[in-house]
């Protein structure tokens, strides 16, 4: 999306989309002509009609009758079309809902985004979403950098909601979130069948309003009760500073719209020091632009293949590095943990295979599918799953994740005294 794994979220979903959109790449359906075929093929079985105000949406390439807004379409069914739908069924519900039902009353305009979010949400996969207009426009804003919420990445793994990323120095964080954290409440609400964005609309509100979420936590006996104040979520992507024996420790906290020119002034600023290593951390970053980790990775790797983009049907991109391999030769550890999605998981993934970097912590979360994003004429979107990552030898990354070369856990007792065993067992290997 401009590939996208993620972005700054107050609470978002997690991501990563392509590149070719404004964070995106093709092949996405525009759902808005698929439903305006959709109603012409209706008329082949049966008549179909179309409520007026959906006219700006749907198109007024057809012939629209006077009354109840009727389409006439005489073309033939498109091929990729199956000829046992019949789209007579949708009216028939359409108009049972608007004589029978005792909430009548609800806009058809609204009912209408209700049935476009159930057809990309038929499709069973927790990245796929249709957005109306005001969603997709808080969507927008996660990738400004600045807004107001908690500050976490969530997401779905296992059919379970779940915390990817508490964002450092954020309300979430300084609750005492944690990666991984199975979210089982919202307010009392249960999240059973709950989407990711139905969660992002509870949790996100203004500065100064506070949200509860029940968490669960594994190895904990019992669920506990998190009350996060909101406020106003800034993110600094990419911070840097000289460790002990002239290690470079690079933190990079998300890959949105400022890391990429964040990380090459740190780059430059780094070299310049001449370390004798580099910690590249990478914990707790749920991902963002493909551009920005194709353009990281490329510091360490020169022109060689990052990642491949796997599509159905046999069809794969390969992205090659594109930088000055200027950290290439320079000692590196790359910090990972649950937290460490998408956009993290493939600059990790290509260190890891051209043995460019040592990576140290716990398993990834496993995000690595592709998301495009369709804008639609009325300022709604369709984010759909188009292809899947795989590292450059072949790796597939979705749900599996990638394992650490050295594994090094944070217990409780750890992370409540403020310890980083992680941090420190990768300044051991460096020390080498």
């Amino acid at each position: 999306m401009e590939q996208q794994s993620t972005s700054s979220p107050a609470v978002s979903k997690c991501p990563f989309w392509h590149r070719k959109f404004t964070y995106c790449v093709l092949l996405v359906i525009i759902l808005g002509a698929t439903f305006y075929t959709g109603l012409s093929v209706g008329n082949s079985w049966g008549q179909t009609s179309v409520p007026t105000p959906f006219k700006a949406i749907l198109g007024e390439t057809k012939q629209v009758n006077p009354g109840y807004g009727e389409v006439q379409d005489t073309e033939k069914i498109p091929a990729y079309l199956s000829k046992d739908v019949n789209f007579k069924l949708f009216w028939d519900v359409w108009q049972l809902v608007q004589k029978e039902s005792v909430n009548k009353d609800t806009p058809d305009i609204k009912l209408f985004y209700g049935a476009l979010s159930g057809i990309v949400g038929a499709l069973g996969d927790p990245y796929s979403v249709y957005f109306d207009p005001e969603t997709y426009k808080k969507f927008n804003e996660d990738l400004s950098g600045s807004f107001d919420g908690i500050g976490a990445e969530i997401g779905i793994k296992n059919e379970q909601l779940i915390i990817v990323t508490p964002l450092e120095g954020n309300p979430a964080a300084k609750a005492g979130l944690l990666a991984g954290d199975k979210i089982i409440e919202i307010d009392g609400k249960s999240t059973v069948g709950m989407s990711v964005d139905a969660a992002v609309d509870r949790i996100r509100g203004l500065k100064g309003t506070k949200v509860t979420l029940t968490i669960y936590r594994d190895g904990d006996s019992d669920t506990k009760k998190i009350e996060i104040t909101r406020d106003t979520i800034t993110i600094q992507s990419v911070k840097w500073e000289i460790k002990n024996n002239n290690i470079a420790y690079i933190k990079v906290s998300h890959f949105n719209r400022d890391t990429e020119s964040g990380f090459a002034n740190a780059v430059n600023e780094v070299i310049a020091k001449k370390p004798k290593g580099i910690i590249l951390d990478l914990r707790n970053n749920p991902g963002g632009f493909l551009d920005t980790a194709i353009q990281m990775a490329g510091y360490w790797i020169d022109g060689k293949p990052v990642v491949t983009e796997s599509y159905s049907e046999d069809k794969k991109d390969v992205y090659k590095a594109r930088t000055p391999a200027q950290f290439a030769g320079i000692k590196t550890v790359v910090l990972v943990n649950e937290g460490s999605a998408s956009a993290s998981e493939i600059v990790a993934g290509a260190l890891q295979d051209y043995k460019a970097a040592t990576l140290v912590g716990v398993k990834t979360f496993g995000k690595g599918s592709v998301q495009d994003v369709k804008e639609l004429s009325d300022g709604s979107a369709v984010k759909l799953t188009i292809a899947k990552w795989l590292t450059p030898n072949g790796r597939s990354i979705s749900e599996k994740g990638i394992d650490p070369d050295i594994e090094v856990k944070i217990t409780s007792e750890e992370r409540e005294a403020k310890k980083d065993p992680q941090l420190d067992r990768a300044l051991q290997e460096l020390a080498k």
